[in-house]
């Protein structure tokens, strides 16, 4: 099991994440995210931290296996086991899946870390948006 200790908040760059509001239907896309690098062990500590309490405890994540780096059967994060899962489903390739017990399943759009702030701006917002 691989251990992923949080960083200091200050030191590093704020997490760029913008979520659908809650409610209303289920949508294809919860929301996106966009990582600073394709390692795993890295991102994801700061992704799950900065994820809303309602979302209750991330216990699993399914990632695309061609996109990240190596990723381990499961890491700790803020002493919380964290089953991680790689997907080949080309689908799949930049969406992140979270599943909380109990509480439900996200799927976030991952734009990727070399996009520009001008490209990613609105990739960002069109997955925040409310579906009717």
């Amino acid at each position: 099991m691989t251990t992923a200790l949080q960083p200091p908040l200050p030191s590093h760059p704020l997490l760029r994440l913008r979520l659908a509001p809650p409610g209303g239907m289920p949508r294809p896309i919860d929301g996106a995210w966009w990582p600073r690098s394709y390692d795993l062990l890295a991102e994801l500590p700061r992704l799950l931290a900065g994820l809303p309490r309602m979302w209750g405890h991330i216990t699993s994540v399914t990632v695309n296996g061609a996109t990240w780096s190596a990723v381990p059967g499961r890491m700790l994060v803020s002493n919380q086991v964290v089953r991680l899962h790689r997907t080949p489903t080309a689908s799949a390739a930049h969406t992140i899946i979270l599943l909380a017990p109990g509480q439900g399943r996200w799927d976030l759009l991952v734009v990727p870390p070399d996009t520009t702030e001008e490209a990613a701006e609105p990739l960002m917002a069109a997955a925040a948006e409310r579906q009717a």
